[in-house]
């Protein structure tokens, strides 16, 4: 019966052990992170910020491929070259005038100073 007696005083010793062992192991990995967080947070945030910056320049940069090749940004891109040549074209006419506007009226103030 003693040795009985020995064997589960054992086991309960072994099984409070390793329960203690395991609790001081999850306090040190708790410790080990806290720290790791307090000392590294700035590389570590930095690191996470220009993940997160070149994943959104990746994303924006497909989707701008994506709508330029679209029918309706084809159709715009060319609406706006048409507008944009015809607005060229008008400038350059007012211009035109106006500048003849001005030729013709120098040349009647010539005229009359003769």
């Amino acid at each position: 019966m003693a040795t009985s007696q020995k064997s589960k005083s054992q086991d309960l010793l072994v099984s409070v052990a390793e329960s203690i062992g395991s609790t001081l192991g999850a306090i040190a990995a708790k410790a080990d992170a806290a720290q790791k967080a307090i000392v590294g947070g700035t590389g570590t945030a930095v690191r996470e910020v220009k993940r997160e910056a070149s994943k959104l320049v990746r994303k924006s940069k497909s989707k701008v491929a994506k709508s330029s090749s679209s029918k309706p940004a084809r159709k715009a891109r060319a609406s706006v070259r048409s507008a944009r040549t015809t607005a060229r074209k008008v400038t350059k006419k007012v211009v035109r005038k106006a500048r003849g506007a001005r030729k013709a009226k120098r040349a009647t103030a010539r005229r009359t100073r003769r």
